[in-house]
């Protein structure tokens, strides 16, 4: 007897099919709210919470919760379970959840949902009351992120593909829903170009250009610039493998000594002369080289960096190189651990450890990356798990560097958790390694978060000593997260010794440094942000709720949980009922004590 395929679909007009066609409907729009918390929620809740977060207004919340968790059996079917306390959902087996699937499925199945890009629950009215509204507000942004980076990601494996008619409609899907973000509309452009169809290009262009003007009163930055004015390649001279090595080799040495845009046109010139000979190693290789070398060491970039890695994994697929297939989507979820797109981040870390067959240095990459995800979406025990694992697989793989990164980012995690001391150790440790091996690009960022310490801990001298050297390394190397990190931090000295008006320019400075290029590190906007509320709170500041608002945009958008507690902990200390109701209830499921005992004092 075959098997019925049940979809649970809460994009758009919510409902349930049963072979693509309506199912039960709920009589009650509650349910639906109640379904999409259940589903949806990091952690399984108990029944009095759901109770009282649904149902407070009933005569009897509890006896109302049993009725729509009938309502809600119904409308699964004989498979589904939920039952215990607190409320476990076990879906019966083949059910699909839309969006589930534009999360975490591949970007060939989100795209084939038929409401992407659509409102979660849209016109959904429950009725349920301040923390509920403030909760389905936060998973609207977040699913909405989800979908636009299901799209931006189908365009570039589209495109690697050679499909570009399909890629520019999802590219393009994807800019309606963020017109402002510099590398979609780079891609959109590069794409144009790489159709032949130039007036295409040149409209994206003029019309993000004039958008710019009018909403920010500034100009293009590199990625869109270098999409617009860098011509394709159409040449398929052939070089030789000898040849095509040297300059291989010779344009990674020239980055690597600062030598940046002459770096650069040799590597895109190996690309080109391995696409002639059709040699498929050497294309992987070109094209591996020349993406890791546009997002590790430029900056701005990152769009033709992804291009790339696209374009090899589709080589690599085809001559079945798993080693290869690893680092790929090692670099992959890197990039998109950058722009805050966790779950695309975490399948394509996933895939490249179960793709490492043991290789621990692949393997130490990708569980660093891993648990920094974890760390910025506020999973510390998750955090903490893998960045210890990527630290021991380093040690044995002699990569002292990623040793070096994953001592930093477990040094923010106790940071965080305020476990100052851990932190000092940790990041201690990071300086140290990072200085044996000369890495001398990354101590900026484990300097910026020690003296961070150090002033939690009470020694401002000893933060600023630490600091002032964390930024005028930073500036010597142009980096733009270095120097936005190190500035935030000296501005909470500046306010520590009370001079409160250099704090708000040092972190006006910050905030303007860290985000002048597109591949920025979203997280930290948002920790730069998150010092401008406190501050702004504190001090009455009349930008303050300006800050708070965008705060929360940014961080709900991004499933930054830990960040969307604290901007409503600043819009509770702005006196929004609200926000405090929503901060006490999004605290429970983050692993931070710190963190919950001001909500529970909010």
């Amino acid at each position: 007897m075959r098997r019925m395929t049940l979809t649970v679909r809460m994009l758009g007009r919510p409902r349930i099919d049963v072979d693509g066609a309506d199912a039960y409907r709920f009589r009650s729009q509650k349910s639906w709210g109640l379904l999409a918390y259940l589903l949806l929620s990091e952690r399984a809740p108990a029944r009095a919470q759901l109770a009282a977060l649904l149902f407070d207004a009933a005569d009897d919340p509890l006896r109302a919760l049993r009725w729509s968790l009938a309502e809600l059996r119904r409308g699964l079917g004989d498979g589904a379970v939920l039952e215990g306390d607190p409320l476990e959902v076990t879906l019966a087996p083949g059910t699909a959840v839309d969006v589930d699937v534009v999360a975490r499925g591949t970007w060939r199945e989100a795209i084939a949902v038929p409401d992407l890009g659509c409102e979660l629950l849209e016109s959904l009215n429950a009725q349920a009351g301040i923390a509920f509204d403030s909760w389905l507000a936060t998973e609207r942004r977040r699913v909405a992120a989800a979908s636009e980076a299901a799209l931006h990601e189908a365009a570039l494996g589209l495109m690697a593909e050679g499909d570009l008619p399909a890629a520019i409609s999802c590219a393009t899907r994807a800019v309606a829903m963020s017109p402002l973000d510099e590398n979609g509309q780079a891609l959109v452009i590069r794409l144009h170009r790489n159709a032949g169809d130039l007036a295409g290009a040149r409209d994206a262009y003029d019309t993000y250009r004039r958008l710019l003007r009018e909403e920010l009163g500034t100009q293009p930055g590199l990625a869109v610039e270098s999409a617009w004015r860098d011509e394709p390649s159409t040449s398929r001279h052939v070089g030789s493998r000898a040849s095509v090595e040297a300059i291989l080799e010779a344009g990674a040495s020239a980055v690597a000594a600062g030598a940046t845009a002459v770096g650069m046109t040799s590597l895109r010139t190996a690309v080109d002369l391995a696409d002639g000979a059709g040699d498929p190693d050497l294309r992987l290789r070109t094209r591996l080289v020349l993406g890791e070398t546009l997002i590790h060491a430029v900056r701005g970039l990152d769009e033709e960096g992804l291009a790339a890695l696209h374009e090899a994994d589709v080589i690599a697929a085809e001559a079945g190189d798993r080693g290869a297939m690893a680092q790929i989507r090692t670099e992959l979820g890197y990039v998109d651990f950058l722009r805050a797109r966790y779950d695309r981040a975490e399948r394509w870390l996933s895939d490249a450890l179960s793709r490492s067959d043991g290789d621990a240095a692949v393997s130490a990459q990708a569980r660093m990356y891993l648990g920094s995800v974890d760390s910025d979406r506020a999973d510390y025990p998750g955090a903490i798990a893998n960045l210890e694992e990527g630290a021991v697989l380093a040690r044995q793989s002699g990569a002292v560097r990623r040793e070096a990164y994953a001592a930093a980012m477990l040094g923010r995690v106790h940071l965080l958790r305020g476990d100052v001391e851990r932190a000092q150790a940790a990041l201690s440790s990071s300086i140290a390694l990072s200085e044996g091996d000369r890495w001398l690009a990354f101590v900026p960022w484990p300097q910026s978060l020690l003296g961070e310490a150090r002033l939690v801990s009470g020694d401002v001298d000893g933060a600023e000593s630490h600091l002032e050297q964390a930024f005028a390394r930073a500036c010597q190397l142009g980096d733009p997260c270095w120097e936005g990190m190190s500035a935030r931090s000296l501005a909470l000295v500046s306010a520590a010794r009370g001079n409160v008006e250099a704090a708000f320019v040092l972190l006006a400075d910050a905030q303007a440094r860290a985000s002048r290029v597109a591949d920025a590190y979203v997280w930290l906007d948002a920790y730069i942000l998150d010092a401008m509320c406190e501050l702004g709170v504190q001090h009455g500041h009349p930008d303050t709720d300006a800050w708070v608002a965008s705060m929360r945009a940014l961080a709900d958008r991004t499933e930054m949980r830990e960040m969307t507690v604290r901007a409503l902990l600043h819009g509770a200390a702005r006196g929004s009922r609200e926000d405090a109701a929503g901060a006490l209830l999004l605290s429970e499921g983050i692993d931070n004590p710190v963190l919950r005992h001001r909500a529970a004092s909010a």
